[in-house]
C-alpha cells in the first residue's frame, strides 16, 4: 500500500468514526397544531420571607450591589415577601430606634427559631425605592396564621400609600393548608380558610378599596385551592391563583439527591403530575392564571451538594420554561441569606453573590416574550428535555441534556447565528457555572454536550 493510499484510507476510517459518534440518538420534530402560551413580561420572580423587611436596610436603593443582581435577571421581575416567617410579622408606623435584629433571613426551616418582627414604614419606603431601582413589582404576604384582620388592614393601608403602583397583590397567609395544628385545630379545613380569608379580605377593602389579592398561597394540599378557585369569581379583585412548589424535600431526607431532582416527576415532589388536572380545573373554575408564588428545589432550606450546584442552575431553567408552557405566569425562586437554594446568597456587609441557580434564572429569562410552539424530542431518554418558541418573528430552540454524556441531536434545520449555553464543569460544581455564547456549525446534527443547556435560532 502506497503512502497516498495509506493516507487516504486512515481518512476513511477517521471519517466513518466521526460519522458514527455523531449520529442523532434524539430527534427534534416541529409537531402540527396550534401555538402554546406566551412567556409573561414579569415572569421571572423571587421569593425572600417577610422576617427580611425587620432590617430596613436590605431591600434598599442604597443596597446598590443587590438591585443589580435583581436587575440582572429581569428588568421587570416580581418580589414575592412571605414565606413561614409571615405568619409571625407586625406592622409598625413608628421608625425603629435600635439596631436590626439580624442582617439577612434565610428561608424558613425546621431549624428556624422564629420570634415576632417588626415591619416598619421606614423599611416600606425603603423597599419602595428599592423596587423602583429595579424596575420590580411586588406580592405582600399579610400574617392570617397568628394576626388580625384590625392589623392586616393597617398594615395593607401603609403597603398600597407607601409601594403605590410597585405593590401587584396582598396574600392573605402563607400555606394556609398546613395551619392545622399549628396555628388551628386538627380539623381545619378549606372552608375554615375561606371563612378567615373573606374576613380578613372584608377589612382590608374596608380600608383600602383598591386593594388587590391573589391566593391561596398553598403548601400541597389541593382541595384548599379548589375552594379558593370556586370563591374567587367573587372578587374581582382576586388577580391570580398561587401555590409551592417544591422538587423533593425535605432536605433532611437520603432520597433527596441529584437524581431524584432530575426526575420527570419526582416521588418527593410537592406537585406531582397527577396533581395537575387539580389546577387546571381551578384554573377553570376561577376564570383566573396560575403562579408559582414560592418554590425551589429541595423544601427545608435546600440540599447541600445538590441545591447549591450546577445541576439545580439546568433543573431551575428547565422546570421555569416547563411551568411556562403549561401557562403558568410567573414563578418566585425562594431564598435569602445564605440558604443552599437562595439564586443571591450572602449579606451586604460580607459581600452578595450569584449562586448556580442564579444563571439558570438567567437563561430561562432570555425567552420571555416567547410563544411556545408545538414540538417533540424522542430517542433521548428521560434526562433531556427540549422547546421549540417563536421570540421576535423567529424560530428559537432549547435544549437540557442533564446526563453525563453528550446528546446527538437530529434538528428539523441547522441553526442560525449564535447559541447561548449554560454548563459547567460537573453537576457538582459550585463554581465555574458559566453562561455564554458560542457559534454552532450549519448542520442539522447537533451534539450537546454533557450537562449543558443550549437555545439557539433555526
Amino acid at each position: 500500500m502506497n503512502r497516498r493510499h495509506f493516507l487516504a484510507t486512515l481518512a476513511a476510517i477517521a471519517a466513518a468514526a466521526s460519522l458514527r459518534a455523531q449520529s442523532p440518538n434524539a430527534t427534534l420534530t416541529f409537531q402540527p397544531g396550534p401555538s402554546g402560551p406566551t412567556i409573561p413580561h414579569d415572569f421571572t420572580g423571587l421569593s425572600y420571607e417577610s422576617a427580611q423587611l425587620a432590617n430596613p436596610t436590605f431591600f434598599s436603593a442604597a443596597n446598590k450591589p443587590l438591585v443589580a443582581l435583581f436587575r440582572g435577571l429581569s428588568p421587570s421581575g416580581v418580589l414575592r415577601l412571605g414565606g413561614g416567617s409571615s405568619e409571625y410579622t407586625t406592622y409598625s408606623d413608628a421608625d425603629p430606634t435600635g439596631p436590626p435584629p439580624f442582617e439577612v433571613f434565610g428561608p424558613d426551616t425546621s431549624k428556624t427559631v422564629k420570634h415576632g418582627t417588626i415591619t416598619s414604614a421606614l423599611a416600606l419606603r425603603n423597599l419602595r425605592a428599592f423596587l423602583d431601582a429595579t424596575g420590580w413589582t411586588c406580592i405582600y404576604g399579610l400574617n392570617l396564621g397568628q394576626g388580625t384582620k384590625e392589623n392586616a388592614a393597617a398594615e395593607a393601608a401603609a403597603v398600597t400609600r407607601i409601594l403605590g403602583p410597585r405593590l401587584l397583590v396582598f396574600q392573605i397567609g402563607n400555606e394556609p393548608d398546613s395551619f392545622r395544628k399549628r396555628y388551628r385545630p386538627a380539623e381545619y379545613g378549606p372552608e375554615d380558610f375561606l371563612k378567615e380569608w373573606n374576613t380578613f379580605h372584608d377589612a382590608i377593602v374596608a380600608a383600602v378599596p383598591t386593594a388587590k389579592f391573589a391566593g391561596p398561597d398553598i403548601s400541597n394540599k389541593f382541595p384548599f385551592l379548589t375552594a379558593f378557585a370556586a370563591e374567587a369569581p367573587k372578587h374581582p379583585n382576586v388577580l391570580f391563583l398561587t401555590g409551592h412548589y417544591y422538587a423533593m424535600g425535605p432536605a433532611s431526607n437520603p432520597n433527596a439527591t441529584l437524581d431524584q431532582l432530575f426526575e420527570p416527576d419526582p416521588k418527593l415532589a410537592t406537585i406531582h403530575q397527577h396533581n395537575l388536572p387539580a389546577i387546571e380545573e381551578a384554573i377553570k373554575t376561577a376564570k383566573l392564571p396560575f403562579r408559582m408564588s414560592e418554590g425551589n428545589s429541595c423544601w427545608d432550606g435546600g440540599k447541600p451538594g445538590v441545591s447549591d450546584t450546577l445541576a439545580s442552575a439546568l433543573w431551575c431553567a428547565d422546570m421555569m420554561l416547563r411551568f411556562a408552557q403549561m401557562g403558568w405566569v410567573g414563578v418566585n425562586l425562594h431564598g435569602g441569606g445564605n440558604g443552599f437554594y437562595t439564586p443571591i446568597a450572602g449579606t451586604p456587609s460580607t459581600g452578595l453573590t450569584r449562586r448556580p441557580e442564579y444563571f439558570g434564572i438567567q437563561f430561562a429569562q432570555t425567552f420571555v416574550g416567547a410563544t411556545f410552539l408545538p414540538a417533540t424530542l424522542t430517542g433521548a431518554g428521560t434526562r433531556a428535555t427540549a422547546y421549540m418558541l417563536e421570540q421576535h418573528g423567529k424560530h428559537r430552540s432549547v435544549i437540557f441534556n442533564k446526563q453525563d454524556t453528550p446528546l446527538t441531536v437530529e434538528l428539523p434545520s441547522p441553526p442560525k447565528g449564535k447559541a447561548l449555553t449554560l454548563t459547567g464543569p460537573g453537576f457538582d460544581s459550585k463554581d465555574g457555572i458559566t453562561l455564554s455564547s458560542t457559534h454552532l456549525p450549519h448542520t442539522r446534527t447537533l451534539t450537546v454536550p454533557a450537562r449543558t443547556a443550549i437555545s439557539f435560532e433555526l
